[in-house]
């Protein structure tokens, strides 16, 4: 296909190969990015999200190698997906700023549909925890899947970061 041949990026949805192909942000993308306060909300919250992630993920480990701090195990997930709610509702207000979208814009798709899978583990746990269902291990369990959902999912942002700041260099380099 050449020129500006149809292909779909997403469920029903199509858009010129020329777009699909080029940037990640379009110029007025870029300065709406640039001038909301939710870039650097997003930017704050991301790496805090991983110290508590980090601090979790040993929590929860720990309890379950030795039976024991099961409560403090339980406290860091319970953090963990309130820290995960807060930079998804301040995410999909920073890609309506940006995109016009709240979630599933064309450039943030794959990684809106991994951050769906993230929530539900995380949502599903809160119901085991809340609910009372399963035992401590079946609940680790949840959130531990949770937890390797969360890591590709970063992952994925952090490639769309550099692929930001590839863009931004070629274009300064361009300029």
């Amino acid at each position: 296909m050449r020129g500006n041949a149809l292909q779909f990026d997403a469920p029903d949805r199509m858009i010129s190969k020329q777009k699909a192909s080029s940037a990640l942000y379009t110029p007025e993308e870029r300065v709406r990015r640039d001038s909301t306060r939710w870039t650097l909300v997003q930017g704050l919250l991301a790496p805090f999200q991983f110290v508590v992630f980090l601090v979790s993920i040993g929590l929860v480990l720990r309890s379950l190698a030795t039976g024991e701090g099961m409560f403090a195990a339980d406290v860091s997930v319970l953090v963990k997906t309130l820290t995960l709610y807060t930079i998804m509702v301040t995410g999909s207000i920073w890609e309506k700023v940006v995109f016009g979208k709240w979630l599933f814009a064309p450039a943030f798709f794959w990684e809106d549909v991994v951050s769906m899978l993230v929530l539900a583990l995380h949502t599903a746990y809160l119901v085991m925890l809340f609910g009372d269902y399963g035992s401590f291990e079946q609940r680790m369990s949840v959130a531990l899947a949770g937890y390797a959902a969360y890591v590709i999912n970063a992952a994925q942002f952090l490639l769309k970061l550099r692929a930001a700041r590839l863009q931004a260099e070629h274009e300064r380099l361009a300029a």
